[in-house]
């Protein structure tokens, strides 16, 4: 029997996470948030139960509960993601929408949130914490590090290598075979026909370069 999840987030992208575990049968335990307005609110009659600090609920993870860190600010997730590596020891799960679509060969590291249709082919390879977002693909043999978002109907091109802390905006598409440096962002909509350098801002078709980050 997989154990109960406690979400961290109770934003949007808390509220898709309950979605998915409800649909792949999984009982969300509560929400934990640092937004105290938050506390002892409703989402779908799963409880915001408290801060993200609070020992009453951290204490049950890795014992009775398993955890999923569901934030989109990046450096708020990488600090959770360490309080739970460091203080429980434990990694988030993923979250895997029912209608999402991975093949028995890619793989995919952990905490990672997998939305409604998003389709991952052939030996991909995913890191940890990352966010591929409705209808987008990866294509066969991509490689993806830690921290990667993937925006709604974006197309990562087959034998793409893309960083760690990566953005790439919803609707963009990268050709097969470009690289694409750590932390750097693609606009919505861009097409991106070349390697891009850590920390570089695109936007457009093609792509071109906006500003360093």
């Amino acid at each position: 029997m997989v154990q109960p999840v406690l979400v961290f987030g109770a934003g949007g992208l808390g509220k898709l996470a309950l979605e998915i575990f409800q649909g792949n049968g999984v009982v969300v335990y509560g929400f934990l948030d640092d937004n105290k307005s938050l506390h002892g609110e409703l989402i779908d009659d799963v409880s915001v139960l408290g801060s993200t600090d609070d020992q009453r609920f951290l204490k049950l993870i890795g014992s009775k509960c398993q955890a999923f860190v569901a934030e989109n600010d990046k450096r708020l997730k990488m600090d959770l993601v360490g309080m739970l590596n460091e203080k429980r020891k434990v990694m988030p799960v993923n979250a895997i929408h029912p209608n999402a679509y991975l093949s028995s060969s890619a793989s995919m590291g952990y905490g990672n949130l997998i939305s409604a249709g998003v389709v991952v082919n052939a030996h991909a390879s995913l890191g940890n914490h990352g966010i591929l977002h409705a209808q987008c693909t990866i294509d066969y043999e991509v490689s993806m590090k830690d921290y990667v978002e993937v925006g709604a109907g974006s197309i990562v091109g087959s034998e793409v290598s893309i960083g760690a802390g990566v953005f790439i905006g919803a609707g963009a598409t990268l050709v097969s075979g470009v690289t694409i440096g750590d932390h750097a962002r693609i606009g919505a909509g861009s097409v991106v026909i070349s390697d891009v350098a850590e920390n570089q801002t695109l936007f457009g078709n093609p792509a071109q370069k906006v500003a360093d980050k």
